[in-house]
């Protein structure tokens, strides 16, 4: 077909259409390719090559949408992004071939069944990724960045497949850090039944901030006003939040109060095999539904959105822009890929303006469907104080924390005997380097051969009973679970039960490791550790050396630590043997509820 033939925009929103479409039309089944994100990229690709820019395919392609099972989430989309304007079409869509069709009946629908988790890819950088929420931002994305009226009439008619829709125009959203006299985009004129105001807080920011891996992750600060302080309802949603992430993270605060623990948001798992991998099942039961893959499908798709409605035409194919965001990076930004998706949408959206959209979408979806059963009945007053619970559990336990990849995750050996329990919270961090490997690891590839070899080194050579490390830091943006937040460790002779050990991957006599490193360590870990309570407040940082005779963590980090706020420079082992020793007996002043900082 000659180039000039070639509309990018349809053709790319053609594209993700007919996978949606393909994903949402069939069963879940067995995969004939294994779920990874490159299987993902590879249908996304073969789409592209067979889909022609005519307006036709454009429309036939939006029916294969329309062909899902109507529900609560069908309104949710067709109301936000533009389907209801697509008639259905007797044009046949394009095929993938017969291999990826059947990897799409896995990827249908995310969804959690007897702990198995559906609907979700391993990436390259070791993370699982569910496949939805990443199609939705990308689907959003094409279609602009977008505020869309909410109907707050109460006299407004519930939503159905013969229902006109709001008007809406694209709109280009201000960056989170714009002066205080930025007001909201102007909204088109809406249906007599739709109320159009300006939002109570800034809108949401498109302007990515990437650029570096070295961003610090913090908590942010709540500054959502609560129902006492007269917080004016949302009357605009954010098309991408909302469809992304707001409207599960709000669903899943609605089942009760939910913190990061074992048994609720953010729930890890473990696959069957890393090279093929085919099923996906999750560590702890009565997982909520917003589990870490879908977590990190809905920023995935937040960021990549974001990025595609402010990218100008022609935008990359999106084979080639999922290519780069979970390889080397975008446009060569080694910043802007999947390794940093926290650091990156902390600094994409602020609190308050995700508790409105969380409201928001709240909002809407009682609106959407008035007998939806755990909506019907709720006063503004507690949609929003649902909103700010969730939003400030996202940021502080989600965005906040470092990336832990579990054991299962690196190709872990079983430990050997029984393994003896922390008295938790501890009152020390004792910082490592491996020495051995000496090169730092820059991929999870790497990282998890180095986790294996040193474990190998540990149980086969020492004669211990697991690798030594709580932790492993990488310089690949994770870090590497070893005994873990629960388990004694072999790190620090004569001082293992009173801390937690972290080693840096790499030899530090000489040089330093990443900023990035290097601030999860100083703040971002041992901050995490503390809100969960498995590290006291008053913890203390010290370097290997200090406890044991030894050159470790070397000579360069060691006179870093020195300067690090945590760090006691004088230290008589024997005192912190005894410290340690009453960190067990006597607990903090404080201590918050046990969670699980993954």
């Amino acid at each position: 077909m000659p180039l000039r033939s070639w509309n990018p925009p349809m053709v790319a929103q053609g594209v993700l259409w007919i996978l949606l479409g393909l994903l949402l039309r069939l069963e879940p089944g067995t995969a004939t390719l294994p779920l990874l994100m490159d299987s993902v990229i590879q249908a996304l690709a073969e789409l592209e090559q067979k889909v022609p820019a005519t307006k036709a395919s454009h429309v036939a392609s939006a029916w294969l949408l329309l062909v899902q099972d109507s529900g609560p989430r069908d309104l949710l989309h067709h109301f936000l992004l533009e389907r209801q304007n697509l008639k259905a079409t007797n044009l046949d869509p394009y095929q993938l071939s017969p291999e990826l069709r059947g990897l799409t009946k896995d990827m249908a629908h995310h969804g959690i069944r007897d702990r198995q988790e559906y609907g979700v890819v391993l990436a390259p950088d070791g993370s699982t990724v569910a496949v939805e929420p990443l199609l939705a931002g990308l689907e959003a994305g094409l279609q602009g960045r977008r505020v869309v009226n909410l109907p707050l009439d109460s006299t407004a008619t519930p939503l159905d497949a013969g229902t006109t829709f709001p008007d809406v125009r694209a709109t280009s959203l201000e960056p989170r850090d714009a002066p205080p006299d930025v007001t909201s985009a102007d909204v088109g004129a809406t249906s007599p039944n739709i109320r159009a105001t300006d939002l109570d807080v800034k809108p949401t920011s498109t302007g990515i901030r990437p650029g570096s891996p070295d961003v610090p992750v913090t908590s942010p600060d709540v500054h959502t006003s609560l129902p006492g302080a007269k917080a004016r309802s949302p009357t605009t949603v954010d098309s991408l939040l909302v469809v992304t992430l707001a409207r599960d993270l709000g669903l899943a605060f609605l089942q009760g109060p939910q913190t990061w623990s074992h048994a609720g948001l953010g729930t890890e798992g473990c696959w069957d095999q890393l090279s093929a991998p085919q099923t996906f099942t999750l560590l702890h039961s009565g997982a909520s539904p917003v589990t870490m893959a879908f977590l990190n499908g809905a920023l995935d798709g937040v960021l990549l959105g974001d990025y595609l409605s402010r990218t100008p035409e022609p935008r990359p194919p999106l084979s080639h822009l999922l290519s780069e965001y979970y390889g080397a990076g975008v446009a060569g930004d080694p910043g802007f890929r999947s390794n940093f998706r926290r650091q990156n949408t902390a600094a994409l959206t602020s609190t308050p303006t995700l508790t409105q959209q969380v409201w928001g979408a709240l909002i809407l979806l009682q609106r959407l469907e008035p007998t939806h059963p755990q909506l019907r009945g709720m006063s503004q007053e507690q949609l929003a104080e649902v909103a700010t619970n969730a939003t400030k559990e996202f940021t502080e336990a989600f965005l906040g924390c470092p990336a832990i990849h579990p054991r299962c995750r690196w190709g872990a050996a079983p430990y050997r005997g029984s393994p003896r329990s922390l008295q938790l919270p501890l009152g020390f961090l004792y910082v490592h380097h491996t020495y051995i490997p000496a090169p730092p690891c820059t991929d999870f590839a790497h990282c998890a051969a180095d986790m294996r070899s040193m474990q190998h080194f540990h149980q086969d050579t020492r004669g211990w009973d697991d690798i030594g490390y709580s932790f492993v830091i990488g310089s690949d943006g994770y870090v590497y679970e070893g005994r873990g937040w629960h388990w004694v460790g072999a790190h620090t002779l004569g001082h293992n039960s009173g801390g937690f050990g972290v080693a840096f991957v790499g030899n530090y006599t000489a040089e330093l490791p990443t900023e990035a490193a290097l601030r999860t360590v100083q703040d971002v870990l041992p901050g995490c550790a503390v809100r969960a309570g498995f590290l006291r407040p008053d913890y203390t940082l010290l370097g290997h050396r200090q406890l044991v005779r030894t050159d470790c963590p070397g000579d360069a980090l060691f006179n870093l630590l020195r300067t690090w706020p945590r760090f006691a420079a004088n230290v008589n082992p024997r005192i912190a043997r005894r410290a340690s020793w009453r960190s067990k007996r006597k607990p903090p002043p404080m201590i918050l509820p046990a969670t699980d900082p993954q």
